[in-house]
């Protein structure tokens, strides 16, 4: 049997002749020829067809294909620098294996409901292909890391009997008449762990039931966990951004197909490969307050701006779609035109669009941090105002304990704050990453267990870690959907995971 070459390869047999299986995303056809774009899964390939090179049999398959059929053909690599991946296909022969009558998914525009009840259809396209290989490679950079730095993957229970911070927004179920919870974080266990073995991290499915609708909440997503034994804040600190830029510089050297098919401006990327600004909260409050400028900016000072710039910026996409459709009606046009300025007043549409979402919000992020209010957690408008000042992700740490997990620990010098610290990516999207120092005084989390509510008996296991060899430790965890959402900047968490499960949405 003939060994079949994957897409992705194809510039190493230039001259040769080769098999290829896949699908077909694109066709186009001219006077005895046919263009079949052909993905694989690991790429896109033009594959064309002639009564010359693959006969009349072969060319007439080719013009009966329709979208997503499946296909085995031969043909000669040839190298075409026009091409996406530099190739092209000569095709010798062609197979169809499976029809495809009827495809549900078009060229057209479709709503974003009937795409995601198409899923199982909808990662076919370009664009989703692009997003899951990003997100392949997010996660294969955040094993390698860890396992370089000496780690050891382990694995906590997805059944727990207690909640890491309260059961307000867990799943309940029965677990042989007794209540379990589906895990929201391995953490609690990711301490036993590093007190047995150093160094660990865990990746796994965790589980939010929180009735939240917005673009970054998931019910079911994946969370890595590291656990560090003798860490301290700084040194966590230090392993979060190593890990971080360790993950954008490998998509940045493996993925630049796939960022140039979802369109990602790379820049932020880029710069995210330097240090990270860390502030203490304070100092995050005083700046998302405009009580202190970064770098000669001020927060509210420069929304306000902003706000003056996309008002102008509408009237003038308002003019444009305006003169497309006065185009579009004068008389005798040609499809050509017809197509041209159908396509411009889509796309002006698109970006009148996403400006009058802009133009909602602001003023909304402009009073949340005109009126913030010191010792509150960042909601996402605190979080925006703050991160977009910076080009890359920004640490912030030393919390009010109030509105922190019961475990981390008091900062020493001003027991007001608790040593966590969050990671807020730029470009509004937030936080990604939450951790921090853990107590390790038994009585300072017995008071902090009563002081949330939580059944004591519960975490005798867990108080058992500071009886016996307590150490200093710290640990957090990144999100990786988040993650893999900041990287392809995209506008909702639901394209970062293949088949997402969040409120509302539970198939397919």
């Amino acid at each position: 049997m003939k060994t079949s070459t994957r897409i992705e390869s194809l510039s190493q047999h230039i001259g040769q002749e080769v098999e290829l299986k896949g699908w077909v995303s694109n066709k186009r056809e001219g006077k005895g020829i046919a263009f079949v774009i052909l993905r694989d899964g690991s790429g896109y390939c033009q594959c064309v067809v002639t009564e010359e090179s693959a006969g009349a049999e072969a060319l007439a398959e080719a013009t009966k294909l329709s979208l997503e059929c499946s296909v085995i053909l031969t043909g000669t690599v040839l190298a075409d620098e026009k091409q996406v991946g530099g190739v092209e296909v000569q095709v010798n022969s062609l197979t169809t294996v499976g029809g495809s009558e009827n495809y549900p998914i078009s060229k057209k525009e479709h709503g974003v409901e009937f795409l995601m009840d198409q899923r199982h259809l909808w990662l076919r396209s370009a664009r989703q292909w692009a997003i899951m290989r990003i997100r392949n490679t997010i996660i294969f950079s955040i094993h390698k890391y860890f396992q370089e730095q000496g780690f050891v993957q382990m694995d906590a229970p997805i059944f727990t009997g207690n909640a890491c911070e309260g059961t307000s927004t867990l799943f309940e179920t029965d677990f042989y008449g007794d209540p379990a919870y589906l895990s929201q974080s391995g953490q609690l266990y990711g301490e036993a762990m590093a007190m047995a073995l150093g160094k660990i991290y865990t990746f796994g499915p965790t589980f939010r039931a929180e009735k939240s609708k917005t673009r970054r909440h998931l019910s079911e997503f994946w969370m890595i966990e590291p656990e560090m034994a003798f860490y301290d804040i700084f040194q966590n600190m230090d392993c979060i951004e190593g890990m971080l830029q360790a993950v954008v510089k490998d998509v940045l050297a493996n993925c630049q197909e796939e960022l140039k098919t979802i369109g990602r401006n790379t820049a932020v990327l880029e710069s995210s490969l330097g240090a990270f600004p860390r502030m203490t909260y304070d100092q995050a409050v005083r700046i998302i307050k405009g009580e202190e400028n970064v770098n000669g900016v001020n927060s509210i000072a420069s929304l306000e701006e902003e706000l003056a710039a996309k008002q102008a910026e509408l009237a003038q996409i308002e003019a444009q779609i305006a003169e497309k459709e006065e185009q579009l009606k004068e008389p005798g046009l040609k499809k050509g035109q017809m197509n041209f300025y159908q396509s411009k007043v889509i796309e002006f549409k698109q970006i009148k669009s996403d400006l009058e979402e802009e133009l909602r919000n602001i003023p909304q992020w402009i009073e949340s941090a005109r009126t913030f209010e010191y010792g509150n957690d960042f909601g996402g408008s605190d979080e925006t105002v703050l991160t977009r000042l910076f080009d890359r992700p920004v640490m912030v740490y030393d919390w009010p304990h109030e509105v922190k997990a019961f475990y981390l620990k008091r900062n020493p010098e001003d027991t007001r704050f608790a040593r966590g610290v969050d990671v807020l990516a730029p470009e509004g999207y937030g936080e990604i990453v939450g951790g921090g120092e853990r107590e390790t005084d038994v009585d300072m989390l017995i008071g902090k267990i009563h002081e949330h509510e939580l059944p004591m008996e519960a975490f005798e296991w867990y108080l058992d870690l500071r009886r016996y060899g307590s150490v200093p430790h710290s640990g957090f965890g990144l999100g990786l959907e988040r993650m893999v959402t900041w990287v392809c900047k995209l506008k909702h968490v639901r394209e970062s995971i293949p088949f997402p499960r969040m409120y509302g949405r539970l198939t397919p």
